[in-house]
């Protein structure tokens, strides 16, 4: 299963989503750090992605090649992180094939009806439960 993150600015919540991913379910995945920036991108890939790749057309690209895109709200609206997701960036995320599993938490002028706020580590194991769920993943076994 090949799965695109996306972050940008620090590329702190993408990395802490791919530490969780790879505690998780080790190499038994691969996983895009796709970055806005390249400090997001070098973050992400601190944290053990597979493959990393920064800006607009190396996200374009990618987001049609992966089975599933994480990322925040944010990841698919334009002008997002400050002006760093461009308008096509958004529009190639969320036109892409690949499910896409996104975190409520955001800094633009959103609020998504419904959805309880949540920090950080709640929101990650909810996706990884939906990953389980929905995908069927299931978690590298790490009998010694």
């Amino acid at each position: 299963m090949r799965i695109a993150v996306i972050d940008g600015q620090g590329g702190g919540i993408g990395s802490a989503v791919i530490r969780r991913l790879k505690e998780e379910y080790g190499e038994g995945i691969e996983i895009w750090a796709l970055g806005t920036n390249a400090i997001a991108t070098a973050a992400m890939m601190k944290a053990r992605a597979n493959r990393g790749a920064t800006g607009e057309n190396a996200i374009i690209r990618s987001a049609a090649q992966v089975e599933i895109i994480i990322g925040t709200v944010s990841v698919i609206m334009a002008q997002a992180m400050m002006g760093e997701l461009t308008p096509v960036m958004a529009t190639a995320v969320a036109a892409a094939p690949a499910a896409k599993l996104l975190l409520p938490l955001n800094q633009e002028n959103l609020t998504v009806i419904g959805v309880q706020r949540e920090h950080l580590p709640v929101l990650i194991d909810q996706l990884i439960a939906r990953l389980e769920q929905d995908f069927g993943l299931a978690k590298e076994r790490n009998d010694v």
